[in-house]
């Protein structure tokens, strides 16, 4: 990857599709991504990793489903907020009013996870798009 600094708002700024990570960089095995999102995502599991979310702007609710599938908590990200969802976890990510997010995960990891309910047109199921 690159060996300059990399600034998460002009990468932000080349693309407007939601819902739709671009790597900005790779950390050893993991992909540095950022992502517009607004509306709601799917339910969906990564069986095999964690994913961790940085809340850079806007606002971003991430609900959670135990094992079970009966129980549901949802825990809410502030502006400059990390949280990981731990792996296996059923979860779905939401934002009223639009949010810009951080992501990182193992490289190749896909978008939609292992196990997820249909995906709709809106939501692209991809492993990271290259920043243009």
């Amino acid at each position: 990857m690159s060996e300059r600094a990399i600034s998460l708002q002009a990468a932000l700024d080349t693309f407007d599709q939601l819902w739709s990570p671009r790597v900005v960089t790779r950390v050893n095995d993991y992909d540095v991504r950022v992502a517009k999102v607004r509306g709601e995502y799917i339910w969906h599991a990564h069986e095999n990793t964690d994913e961790f979310f940085l809340l850079l702007s806007g606002d971003l609710r991430i609900r959670l489903r135990e094992h079970d599938g009966a129980e549901e908590r949802v825990v809410t990200l502030e502006q400059g907020s990390v949280f990981v969802v731990p792996r296996g976890t059923e979860h779905r990510p939401e934002s009223d009013g639009g949010a810009s997010i951080l992501l990182f995960e193992p490289t190749g990891t896909l978008s939609v996870g292992d196990r997820h309910e249909e995906v709709p047109d809106h939501v692209d199921a991809t492993t990271g798009h290259a920043l243009t």
